[in-house]
């Protein structure tokens, strides 16, 4: 039983210590609902991650733009001085939104709340 313990334990820790890194470096997935919320009551960056020609077809209002294949340390501190502001990240169907949530989180932004994209989303939209 001994030896089982002394297997096991650090076999345990070794597992439950890998995960650390990984959580660290995260985003959240949020509703349009509660996005819109936050738009609606604080400080929020609202960032599109399409393609130009996307953004220019139509947008939420006060979106700025960063195309996911784009997103590095140099632009992304353009578009976000702060790392941890509030950034409420979307696209067209929520799959480029998750990576770009992701990219972000991994430069070390703490605040990315992904939410989807905006072929469903209710609310109003600009071009």
């Amino acid at each position: 039983m001994k030896r089982i313990l002394h297997f096991l334990l650090p076999l345990f820790l070794l597992l439950t210590g890998c995960g650390g890194n990984a959580s660290d470096a995260s985003y959240q997935r949020i509703t349009q609902e509660e996005a819109k919320k936050m738009m609606d009551t604080q400080e929020v960056i609202v960032l599109d991650v399409r393609e130009q020609n996307e953004y220019d077809s139509g947008h939420i209002p006060g979106a700025v733009l960063l195309p996911v294949g784009s997103i590095d340390e140099e632009t992304a501190a353009a578009v976000i001085p702060q790392k941890d502001s509030t950034v409420l990240v979307y696209c067209r169907s929520g799959n480029r939104s998750r990576t770009a949530s992701a990219a972000l989180a991994e430069l070390g932004y703490t605040g990315i709340y992904e939410f989807g994209g905006i072929n469903t989303w209710p609310y109003e939209k600009e071009s």
